[in-house]
């Protein structure tokens, strides 16, 4: 199967099972705690490589327990860790706030990830890779560059999330004019309809037009149970969400994500059944816990 980089995020998941995810000025009761590997580039690889394809991923972590930890789980995916290097700075972490319908918050924090930076060698491996994925949680640097790679044809593909909205990138990640490179450039765009929100002004229909009026081949706007927005140059169509019994919603976008990468940017599916196709993995990952708990293998995923 195709080869695909992933740049960018590789965490240490801190959840939260809470009694009520609390309002401003409210509060919660903490019923369970666990710790998993996450981060939204590392599930991505890590559903791709459930997905059968040849999957990397460049970060960068601690010298520490978790760092150990993030770096274990993606071997244990089959997933490609020796770009995740170590650095002096503690691993990045996520504060997952689940509520007891499966619904959360996230909280990120930790300075490994803003430390990431691309070698030669990682430019190697981008350059060999059938697609190349990214975030705007990976450093504005980092985006630049690989908007960058694509315009000039040293990467094959690019595929780029949103991820969040311009308060949190603020100081962290890409920039607006990095995101604009991006939907000007990428093979696919993604947003959930928060973060598009924030960028365009829109809601999450009319935010795929407009990102795929900007330059971006196909575009994907997701808005939870309401289903996603796919658009390409010439058309957008409503892809609407599977219903499942909801377990934990984290991760759900990011096997969505790894979908579309699979059927529609390395597979020849087209823009609806692309749509079916991720919806279908984004649900099959909400009715276990934790990120990764409930990623699609090619079987699980409809024709």
């Amino acid at each position: 199967m195709a080869a695909v980089v992933a740049v960018g995020s590789a965490v240490l998941d801190r959840v939260y099972g809470l009694s009520n995810l609390p309002a401003p000025d409210g509060g919660a009761f903490v019923r369970d705690y666990t710790e998993r590997a996450g981060g939204v580039a590392a599930n991505v690889a890590c559903a791709l490589a459930a997905l059968d394809h040849d999957a990397a991923v460049v970060s960068r972590v601690g010298r520490d327990d978790a760092g150990d930890r993030v770096r274990a789980s993606l071997a244990e995916w089959g997933v490609d860790a020796t770009r995740v290097r170590r650095g002096d700075d503690a691993t990045s972490y996520a504060l997952v706030l689940r509520g007891p319908e499966g619904n959360r918050m996230i909280v990120a924090g930790g300075d490994a990830v803003p430390g990431v930076a691309l070698t030669s060698s990682d430019r190697d491996a981008l350059r060999a890779a059938d697609c190349v994925f990214t975030s705007a949680y990976a450093p504005d640097g980092v985006v630049r560059d690989l908007v960058a790679l694509r315009r000039s044809g040293a990467v094959s593909a690019l595929a780029f999330d949103l991820a969040g909205p311009r308060a949190e990138l603020d100081g962290r990640g890409a920039a607006a004019d990095t995101v604009d490179a991006a939907a000007a450039t990428a093979d696919l765009f993604v947003a959930n309809a928060g973060a598009a929100d924030s960028h365009v002004g829109v809601g999450p229909e009319r935010a795929a037009s407009e990102f795929a009026a900007m330059g971006a081949s196909r575009v994907a706007v997701t808005d939870g149970s309401d289903g996603a927005f796919l658009a390409t140059p010439a058309t957008t169509v409503h892809a609407p969400a599977r219903a499942v019994d909801v377990t934990d919603t984290t991760g759900a976008g990011d096997a969505f994500t790894a979908a579309l990468v699979h059927a529609w940017v390395l597979g020849d599916a087209g823009v609806r059944d692309a749509g079916r196709i991720a919806a279908a993995a984004a649900a099959q990952n909400c009715t276990r816990e934790g990120a990764r708990g409930g990623l699609a293998s090619p079987s699980d995923l409809p024709d």
